[in-house]
């Protein structure tokens, strides 16, 4: 009886709640092919430094602005600073040539100048999470534009040691293993196949969520930000198969990017080139990027200003409390900005 009353309770929230992202103020500035950057303004500027968000390519950024009160975009915005978010959009078939080093500089690059321009800022701070954040790491180790912060959350760099699918990581440097006929033949991977591919390395029975919701069932806080976050879980993109094989040969494969010779159109993006203040955020309890992964960029930048965190949160336990900055980025940024 309790747990059908449970349930019950769960399908009466569920009718009373709004699921919808917060309504945020925001703007479009500029847009490229499906990629749109968007500006959210703080009601209050206290920070002469706005931040320019760059989010995974595997998930919609709507995670970063998950519902009022869980918004980390909310929460900068409140807190006095202005707010750039690259969207990079739904890819489909006639994006599959687009290549990592296209992201870097078509996208990323022109979408910092951009912000710089509209902003008239004369530096900017770098904020990446999980894939996003290599690419971040990418672009500022090939900047020629003022970034005066960078933040890392959970972010790939060193793939010496890929604890998550180090069976499929061993047979692709081995040659046993060559996904480049199978990428060719898609073009771009379908969100099915990333779901999978997901869901395999973090996940394999999806069902403790669902346990969760049911334990907590009465707790109309915790519903909503349930519902919230299992929508954003659901909302794989396609990946383009170019970026793709980028990533799996360059990175995975031989480890460019730590050893100094990943090349984006010909510049050499070298972590000894970063030279601005550096947070690295790194999880404990995340079954998706292992802080092995995490560290290098610490001993590898030439920053002089470098911190490293580690948290006890998991792979996306970047929300945050209402009207507080995210854990660890409260006590650094500020006076970096």
């Amino acid at each position: 009886m309790k747990n059908k009353n449970q349930i019950l309770g769960i399908n009466n929230i569920f009718s009373s709640i709004d699921t919808k992202n917060s309504n945020l103020s925001r703007y479009s500035i500029w847009k490229r092919n499906k990629a749109t950057l968007w500006y959210y303004p703080s009601p209050e500027k206290k920070y002469i430094t706005p931040i320019f968000l760059i989010y995974s390519l595997v998930n919609r950024p709507d995670i970063l602005d998950l519902h009022p009160g869980l918004s980390v975009i909310e929460s900068f915005i409140l807190n006095g600073f202005d707010v750039y978010l690259i969207d990079f959009g739904t890819p489909g078939y006639e994006d599959k040539d687009i290549t990592l080093d296209d992201y870097i500089e078509k996208y990323i690059q022109k979408g910092v100048q951009r912000a710089l321009l509209h902003s008239n800022a004369k530096e900017i701070t770098v904020i990446g999470y999980c894939l996003g954040g290599t690419l971040a790491a990418i672009y500022t180790a090939i900047a020629k534009e003022p970034v005066k912060n960078l933040i890392l959350y959970v972010t790939p760099l060193d793939f010496s040691t890929v604890p998550s699918f180090d069976t499929w990581a061993k047979a692709l440097r081995e040659d046993a293993v060559n996904f480049d006929e199978i990428i060719t033949v898609f073009g771009i991977l379908p969100p099915a196949f990333v779901k999978v591919g997901m869901r395999l390395l973090t996940s394999p029975v999806y069902i403790t969520p669902y346990l969760s919701l049911i334990s907590r069932a009465n707790d109309e806080a915790y519903v909503r930000k349930w519902l919230s976050f299992n929508r954003w879980m659901k909302s794989y993109l396609p990946l383009v198969g170019a970026t793709v094989r980028n990533l799996m040969n360059d990175l995975v494969k031989d480890n460019k990017l730590v050893k100094g010779k990943l090349l984006i159109n010909g510049k050499k993006a070298n972590l000894k080139n970063i030279t601005c203040n550096l947070l690295v955020i790194s999880s404990e309890e995340d079954r998706l990027v292992s802080k092995e992964q995490t560290y290098s960029i610490i001993e590898l930048a030439s920053s002089k200003d470098k911190t490293y965190a580690l948290s006890k949160n998991g792979h996306a336990g970047f929300t945050v409390k209402k009207g507080h900055l995210p854990e660890y980025i409260d006590q650094w940024l500020p006076p970096r900005s």
